[in-house]
């Protein structure tokens, strides 16, 4: 009987679930891998499934937890005997660095637990989460079910799981404040928050704030302006939606809703602290709940992004240089920060040249008689508007900006790319040809870009493309030494 479980969650993963799950969530928070650990009944031994090498570098804590004792083995005992009708009772996230991991056990499948990446610009890792656990639920059926036409569903069912993992995590801690007995119609707003996102009005993206709150505790809010009954806007309704939004657009205003209807206008301080925001942006957005991040919304879906770039590259490279004093590298790399993130909130392309050259390099473009102190404030607000301008921004190591609008040139390099634009090669030709020189590109509808010596920077992985056959899972005892060896 073990031999049979063992085969059938064997081909599940590699078959269904593998493939289905890295799809769903790659697209959800940019490219992830999948692992599994399993054990197919209470006395089996444990198996892994790590196709592309995401548990590598955590072989100790993975030995102490399953090899070096029994008490995830106890632990799960005491859960299978507790579970009703084949229900998963939940294993939660091991807590290992970079990673998210949920499981469970049940009287189908013993035990089993199952990982992905913890990307670091992500609003909450709740609704991934909850889409490891349908994973959990799903295997536990599919085991159990005699009909493998419905286990071939499943890994198409998990590929498009990203409203639903949304919802489930909304649910989880809105009943936790609102109880049971919710009658917020959850899933239907998040499908009308994406309709309203695409919505565009005289080709102007939405933006503005909608408040969902319970029906029940509508009554006790404080409204500024509250529509006739019969008049009520349907939430259903995008394009009227849309033009109730410019009415509070960049405003301490915000339309509230009881997930049916438009109801009226609140100031911000007047919202209950239980509530559910969509944050329309341009171009994107964010659904909030409690005012904590749950999630973005772009281009008809939603993501876990945050929308905002880690430039984790260029941190790295500016602790490379010997820059003086060293608490200097933070206060430049805060003030390079909040230039790029005014950039992408803006929606406009800007380049900034980080110098480190002494003396600087000349660079044509429009110079300052006295360099720009990005140590203040209202420099930093004054580089941004310089940055919404043709050429380039010029700043020393030193925190000095001494010129905007200025002009990239150089030969042609290997690495070109004709999709990327004018910004993103002209950055490639000039650092090609200029030492000690880190230039960042901001491009309207593309991600961050650093790059140093001609070569677009990014972060080092060991991700790889796998084939849909992926073998038998080998013995966790067997994997760890390998991996020791």
């Amino acid at each position: 009987m073990n031999a049979y479980l063992y085969n059938k969650i064997s081909k599940l993963f590699a078959y269904h679930y593998h493939d289905g799950l890295k799809e769903g969530l790659s697209q959800f928070s940019g490219q992830s891998r999948i692992a599994l650990i399993f054990a197919s009944a209470k006395n089996s031994p444990v198996h892994i499934c790590d196709p592309q090498h995401l548990l590598h570098g955590h072989e100790p804590k993975l030995k102490e937890i399953y090899i070096d004792s029994e008490k995830w083995r106890e632990n799960a005992i005491h859960a299978s005997l507790q579970s009703v009708l084949d229900q998963p009772l939940p294993e939660k996230n091991l807590q290992l660095a970079g990673l998210i991991s949920y499981g469970g056990t049940s009287r189908s499948i013993f035990y089993q637990m199952w990982f992905t990446e913890h990307h670091p610009n992500v609003c909450s890792i709740g609704p991934t989460e909850r889409w490891l656990e349908y994973a959990v639920w799903l295997m536990a059926q599919d085991v159990i079910s005699a009909h493998s036409i419905h286990s071939g569903t499943s890994g198409y069912v998990l590929a498009g799981y990203a409203t639903r993992a949304v919802y489930d995590y909304i649910m989880d801690i809105l009943s936790e404040s609102s109880g049971m007995d919710m009658q917020l119609p959850v899933y239907q707003v998040l499908n009308t928050v994406l309709n309203i996102s695409n919505t565009r009005e005289e080709g102007q993206w939405p933006q503005g704030e909608i408040c969902f709150i319970e029906p029940r505790y509508i009554d006790q809010l404080n409204f500024m302006a509250k529509f006739s009954r019969r008049e009520q806007p349907t939430l259903t309704n995008a394009k009227h939606i849309r033009k109730l939004l410019i009415a509070v657009e960049n405003a301490q205003r915000k339309l509230v809703s009881d997930g049916k209807h438009v109801v009226g206008i609140v100031r911000s301080e007047s919202l209950p602290a239980n509530r559910m925001t969509a944050h329309f942006c341009v171009g994107h957005g964010f659904i909030r709940i409690n005012g904590e991040p749950v999630c973005s919304f772009r281009d008809g879906s939603y993501h876990s992004f945050t929308h905002q770039a880690r430039l984790v590259q260029l941190e790295e490279l500016l602790l490379d240089l010997n820059i003086e004093p060293h608490e200097n590298i933070h206060k430049l790399f805060q003030s390079i920060n909040k230039i790029v993130h005014h950039a992408e909130k803006g929606k406009h392309g800007c380049t900034l040249v980080i110098d480190n050259n002494q003396p600087i390099l000349n660079i044509s473009g429009q110079h300052l008689t006295t360099p720009l102190d990005l140590q203040l404030e209202q420099n930093i607000e004054l580089a941004q508007s310089f940055s919404k301008l043709d050429g380039a921004l010029h700043i020393s190591t030193n925190m000095a900006l001494s010129a905007f609008g200025c002009i990239l040139d150089g030969f042609t390099v290997h690495g070109e790319d004709r999709a990327r634009g004018a910004r993103f090669n002209s950055a490639l030709r000039f650092t090609a040809q200029h030492k000690n020189v880190i230039v960042i590109v901001v491009s309207e509808d593309k991600p961050v870009s650093v790059i140093q010596n001609g070569i677009e920077l990014k972060l080092q992985s060991d991700w790889c493309q796998t084939s849909t056959c992926l073998g038998n899972p080998p013995l966790l005892t067997d994997w760890l030494e390998k991996s020791y060896d």
